[in-house]
């Protein structure tokens, strides 16, 4: 499996100057290993309560003021690195949902970046990172229910020919591409903003990689940096 290499649209280089992401994509092998994502979630629990790393908060901050820019409020639908970093400094720890997931999330809480995982063979086409026109159709939970709905127009998506991905970039996650340890085709992509070093975003980038590798011994990890 090659590297995916989603297509970014070029105005989102005036909504998120200096936006660049990590793409990483695998072919799955037998998960021998769970328990190193959960020890690497416990770990990454632990870094935010001690307040690691020191470039959080601005890029968090970052991330607030991209949301803004293109019309979202970021109290009620903050990206998904400050979502995950809220419930941690509440509750001190991060349920444990699935293995590859809960590694995903480790790297995001550890980096303090939003990383996405994605189940490429549900995919239609390459992923594309875009700005709705609000025709677009999104499937998501809505009190328990499964249900069809659109974003709104502006707003920053990723998406793929079939419909949308993930809304307001990345706070929350469509239902037909969610990653979880059944899926063979993995796709992930770290995004980061320049408030965060690029060797950290790299780091992150190798911890995730190597991650897959401790949990699936013999699976082959591709990687690629994006921007617009």
């Amino acid at each position: 499996m090659s590297a995916v290499i989603p297509v970014i649209d070029p105005r989102i280089a005036e909504i998120a100057p200096g936006f660049r992401g990590l793409s990483i994509s695998a072919m799955a092998r037998p998960i021998s290993r769970p328990e190193f994502a959960t020890a690497a979630l416990e770990r990454a629990c632990q870094a935010v309560g001690a307040g690691a790393p020191g470039w959080a908060e601005a890029h968090l901050d970052a991330w607030a003021d991209t949301f803004r820019r293109f019309g979202a409020k970021p109290q009620r639908t903050p990206c998904s690195a400050q979502a995950l970093r809220k419930r941690v400094l509440r509750d001190g720890v991060l349920p444990a949902i699935d293995p590859v997931v809960d590694l995903y999330n480790a790297i995001s809480l550890e980096f303090a970046v939003p990383v996405g995982g994605e189940n490429l063979a549900a995919y239609a086409g390459c992923p594309r990172l875009t700005v709705a026109d609000g025709t677009e159709l999104f499937d998501t939970f809505k009190e328990g229910l499964a249900i069809t709905e659109s974003p709104e127009a502006g707003e920053v998506i990723w998406r793929d020919e079939q419909g949308v991905t993930c809304r307001r970039w990345n706070w929350r996650q469509g239902l037909r591409t969610r990653l979880d340890s059944q899926a063979q085709q993995l796709w992930f992509i770290l995004e980061s903003l320049p408030q965060m070093p690029l060797d950290a975003l790299l780091q992150a980038g190798e911890a995730l990689s190597e991650g897959l590798r401790q949990m699936m011994p013999g699976i082959q990890v591709e990687q690629q940096l994006v921007q617009p």
